[in-house]
């Protein structure tokens, strides 16, 4: 590949990279707008881990604790003006922490959020190095003994078959 053509396809891969980036940000930071109080009770009881069973939500759960906890969370949306991840720290601080499904975005534990997006940006970048440094060893461009060889095999299987290899009867 010249050098010419590789200047002309940068561009391309530089604005790919550049729209996936804006529709990613637009996607995590977009705001979905006013919610009513029932939303925000079934949305932050998402985001809690049942006391008592093991795999579910506050929201799937049944149990008397499950209830307990719904009911709390219905009144911090409904008494105060607490975000939900104030009233996600209230619930955990009375019931325990394991009740947070998810991991803090903040300290130590927001290394569940960063490692595998650091991974795969290294998996990308030593796949982009590794196929650059192969397509860099392949001689793409024939010679006149490699066009030789070809001429050769291609009389070689048009020819027909010898009686050499071949048991006589």
């Amino acid at each position: 590949m010249s050098r010419s053509s590789a200047l002309k396809r940068w561009p391309g891969w530089v604005l790919l990279v550049l729209v996936v980036a804006g529709f990613l940000a637009f996607g995590t930071t977009r705001d979905a707008g006013a919610r009513t109080p029932e939303e925000r009770v079934e949305e932050i009881s998402r985001q809690l881990a049942c006391p008592v069973c093991n795999g579910e939500t506050v929201y799937e759960s049944r149990n008397t604790s499950s209830t307990s906890i719904r009911a709390e969370i219905k009144a911090q949306v409904t008494n105060t003006d607490s975000t939900d991840d104030e009233i996600i720290a209230f619930i955990v601080q009375q019931f325990g922490a394991d009740t947070q499904l998810l991991p803090k975005a903040s300290g130590f534990e927001s290394l569940v959020w960063v490692l595998p997006s650091v991974a795969l940006v290294c998996a990308g970048v030593g796949l982009f190095f590794s196929f650059r440094k192969w397509q860099r060893n392949v001689d793409t461009i024939p010679d006149d003994e490699d066009r030789a060889l070809v001429e050769a095999a291609l009389v070689a299987a048009d020819a027909p078959p010898t009686a050499e290899g071949v048991d006589e009867p």
